[in-house]
């Protein structure tokens, strides 16, 4: 499989179902004030759904397929025809994962106050210099996030119908869309945690991996692709449980040890980014746990006030390091990664199934970390 071909081919018919949706009628006929804001709205969505590895949709294409190689080997040319234009519409539920990615990204970095997203202005920073308001920058960055979301569902009902176990599809979908919304409230309420207790500061943690980002980044679209291509629905979905949920929680605590020890050329956002925000995560709970008093004090302090300049962060990651806090992240992330390929080569999969999830599923923890 060409999985550049794959990516190009996302990539465009995301474009088109982003530009479909803003076709509706209600878009139409505007007075031309309201037609230019409008515009500018359509624009930035496209904007805004440009670029990113689209590992989601790649994920469940390749679970889309997995599951047809395990379920039969032998189809007639007829069969073939019809699988054929089924993958087409698999396509689109692909796409409809990265645009309800997109639609959360929007919403994340409003909540987050971040600037940058893929190396360009966020969405309600892009609105608010178009209009020199920030009030009016964010309440349309919040509806836009709004409309992609919604534009999500639509794109996976108009496909689903065209797949197999279409009923269980939508409910994956919609259930996919509330636990990402618990996952942030989750998140949230860790701001407001009281740092002494490290331990549940941790778990608190993976447990708002699990839900913010496992739920959509691996599960889902494990599950989504296993379903449209017939797969039992029990069986769906305890793979995607057990494949998807460890690679997924791995994929967020890589994602954190990339913000401070990689290049933001690479990734798109400023060294320390999460550190600037006031991010709670993992890393932060264990430098904590393993800190001299002088540097637990200096992270408390830090933690708790509104703002981290340059030097914060600076000092924040040294402590990190000296800790032990990245290697110890690390140690999770490679146990995860074990656990999820342990559950890939122990399922009902065919060794074929096994291979292509297996080319997929690389793609989402470095290799360096992996091994």
């Amino acid at each position: 499989m060409d999985i550049d071909a794959e990516l190009k081919q996302i990539e465009q018919r995301i474009c088109t179902l982003t530009s479909e949706q803003f076709e509706m009628p209600a878009c139409q006929n505007l007075h031309s004030s309201c037609k230019d804001t409008m515009e500018t709205v359509v624009n930035q969505a496209l904007t805004s759904s440009k670029g990113g590895k689209r590992l989601r949709a790649l994920l469940s294409l390749l679970s889309y397929d997995a599951a047809n190689s395990t379920i039969s080997s032998n189809k007639s040319s007829s069969e073939n025809s019809k699988e054929n234009f089924n993958r087409a519409s698999m396509i689109d539920l692909a796409c409809a994962i990265e645009v309800f990615q997109t639609a959360a990204l929007i919403h994340d970095d409003i909540i987050d106050e971040s600037s940058l997203r893929r190396g360009i202005p966020s969405a309600y920073c892009a609105f608010s210099k178009v209009y020199n308001n920030l009030r009016i920058g964010t309440g349309l960055g919040i509806m836009l996030g709004d409309l992609l979301a919604a534009e999500s569902f639509n794109i996976a009902g108009n496909c689903a119908k065209n797949l197999k176990n279409t009923q269980e599809l939508l409910l994956t979908f919609s259930d996919t869309q509330r636990s990402v919304c618990v996952g942030q409230v989750l998140d949230i309420s860790i701001e407001m945690m009281d740092l002494d207790n490290t331990e549940l500061l941790a778990q608190s943690s993976l447990n708002v991996f699990k839900w913010k980002t496992a739920s959509y980044t691996t599960i889902s679209p494990i599950k989504l692709g296993f379903l449209s291509a017939g797969l039992d629905p029990k069986l769906a979905n305890d793979l995607a449980y057990s494949i998807g949920e460890p690679l997924g929680i791995a994929f967020q605590l890589a994602d954190d040890l990339l913000d401070v020890v990689s290049d933001p050329k690479h990734t798109g956002k400023p060294v320390g980014g999460d550190i600037r925000e006031g991010k709670r995560a993992t890393l932060l709970a264990d430098a904590l746990q393993n800190s001299n008093e002088k540097d637990k004090a200096y992270l408390k302090k830090a933690y708790t006030k509104k703002h981290r300049s340059s030097g914060d962060v600076k000092r924040i990651i040294d402590i990190f390091y000296k800790s032990g806090a990245i290697e110890k992240s690390k140690k999770r992330i490679k146990d995860l990664w074990e656990q999820s390929q342990q559950a890939l080569q122990n399922s009902e999969l065919s060794e074929e199934a096994k291979n292509i999830m297996q080319s997929i599923i690389e793609r989402f923890i470095p290799e360096q970390w992996r091994i």
